[in-house]
């Protein structure tokens, strides 16, 4: 197996063990990107430089005996993480030159352990979509099939580590945005619990559903990673005061016994066969496990796409309301006054879907609109949330499709908006509600992974790793890797 090949686990092996270093293990990963990413375009910014000083200090911190399982590890950050003094983009012509003079948390977090990073990755502008399509840079590939899109916004983060271009990476999931990349990339994507992992440092899109996790090869190494990003931070107001268990200490254990609903609004008419016969498959898999599998029913899971698609653009436009060309970013030069000047900022700097999700936040906040549509999806949003508490009386966790379609080709939705939204439609919920979700791999159609979905009660991360586990130990999905 090439270097760039491995997990978390058998790469930390390999150091412990002085059979690599992490300077050679980096400089894989880092030929690894020169060899394709001209082909992926997973990356904005691969930062070379700071890898290699960073995967020096991680030999010199083995050396003396205090390493952690990330030290020495390469991976990178989608790029809406702030780094200090590495430009974070957004994938946005605004913030194209914008260089922070702070870390985000996880970041942070991160380089305390010893973490390499070796770049930052493309994502759809400011979070915004379902493809990466909508990336102000370019298009990122699918490694499975570079014809097809790696899903959104964190297709960069999820394209590199299918591509063995990254060991892992750090995405930000909004509507779906770790998982349904994760599912099309065939590797493992999870959204923990509203306010679990600090957001601070995270450029803001909409801040009541805004959560950062792991994009990893397996579970276990979800579970690393969780253990050093999860955790309270008084930056952030919405960081839940909260110590985490050892979330590698869920994994191993057999699921007999726990009880798994399967909601039958998640299997929809327009849901392709082959993704609804592979995800039946996986279910009668956790049932020869030992797993108590019942059909329940979420009602309300039908109008999530329509609670997300007022919430989100709403929380957006109050957000993206600070890009005005005057305290940084992009500033339109040619302008006649300072209302030209901010007109012209926001229309040259920012692309058609974030422009297209900001007028609809505008008019669902809008006087005499107000009530009738934000008011009114706050308030289904609730039932949402409350359908979730009173399904995890009864289960453990719930099983889906975490999409209802594998990859598709590359710019078959960018002039459909309705049926790029769509393929969030099995994702939106459990950030509607704040509760945790992971997504493996759970099978192929016609060469390409099939996501599946487990999601749990609030702070449950360690049943969902737990369940998540067992199902892929007993598969071989997770083995499998593109061949680029």
């Amino acid at each position: 197996m090439e270097l760039s090949d491995l997990t978390i686990g058998q790469a930390g092996d390999l150091l412990a063990q002085g059979d690599t270093t992490s300077t050679e293990l980096t400089r894989a990963v880092l030929d690894r990107i020169a060899a394709v990413e001209e082909r992926t375009k997973a990356f904005v910014t691969v930062t070379e430089t700071l890898a290699m000083e960073q995967a020096e200090a991680a030999d010199r911190r083995i050396k003396a005996g205090d390493a952690r399982p990330l030290t020495g590890i390469p991976m990178s950050l989608k790029d809406n993480m702030s780094t200090r003094g590495v430009v974070t983009t957004c994938s946005s012509r605004m913030l194209e030159n914008f260089v922070p003079t702070y870390d985000a948390t996880v970041a942070r977090r991160l380089y305390g352990e010893g973490a390499v990073m070796v770049g930052k990755g493309n994502l759809d502008e400011f979070a915004m979509g379902s493809s990466t399509e909508n990336s102000a840079f370019h298009a990122t590939h699918n490694p499975w099939d570079l014809d097809r899109a790696p899903g959104g916004s964190s297709g960069g983060p999820a394209a590199a580590v299918s591509a063995g271009e990254a060991v892992y990476s750090l995405g930000s999931d909004t509507g779906g945005s770790i998982r349904q990349p994760a599912g099309f990339c065939g590797v493992v994507g999870l959204k923990p619990t509203y306010g679990l992992v600090s957001r601070y440092g995270l450029i803001a899109f909409a801040s009541s559903l805004d959560q950062i996790g792991p994009i990893t090869r397996d579970v276990t190494d979800a579970a690393i990673v969780m253990n050093t990003i999860a955790g309270y931070d008084r930056r952030d107001s919405t960081s839940i005061d909260y110590t985490p268990p050892d979330y590698t200490q869920a994994l191993g254990k057999d699921i007999r016994g726990l009880r798994i609903g399967v909601p039958r609004e998640y299997f929809v008419d327009g849901m392709e066969p082959g993704v609804e016969s592979a995800v039946r498959d996986a279910i009668r898999v956790l049932g020869d496990l030992g797993a108590i599998v019942e059909e329940t029913s979420l009602p309300h899971t039908p109008q999530a796409l329509a609670v997300y698609y007022i919430i989100a653009p709403s929380e957006a436009s109050a957000n993206l309301a600070r890009y005005d060309g005057v305290k940084y970013g992009y500033s339109a030069k040619d302008a006649s006054s300072m209302w030209d000047a901010l007109e012209k900022t926001r229309q040259e700097g920012f692309g058609p879907e974030v422009k297209r999700r900001i007028m609809l936040g505008t008019y669902a906040l809008s006087a005499g609109y107000y009530d009738a549509y934000y008011l009114k999806a706050q308030r289904v949003r609730t039932l949402i949330r409350q359908e979730f508490d009173e399904a995890f009386q009864k289960f453990d966790v719930l099983v889906t499709p975490t999409s209802p379609s594998v990859a598709f080709k590359l710019g078959v939705k960018t002039e459909d908006p309705m049926s790029m939204y769509l393929n969030d439609i099995f994702t939106q919920p459990a950030n509607i509600a704040g509760v945790p979700a992971i997504s493996v791999q759970g099978g192929m159609v016609d060469g390409l992974p099939v996501g599946l979905q487990f999601t749990a009660s609030h702070m449950q991360e360690s049943t969902l790793l737990r369940v998540a586990h067992a199902y892929e130990q007993a598969t071989e999905w997770h083995r499998l890797r593109p061949n680029i």
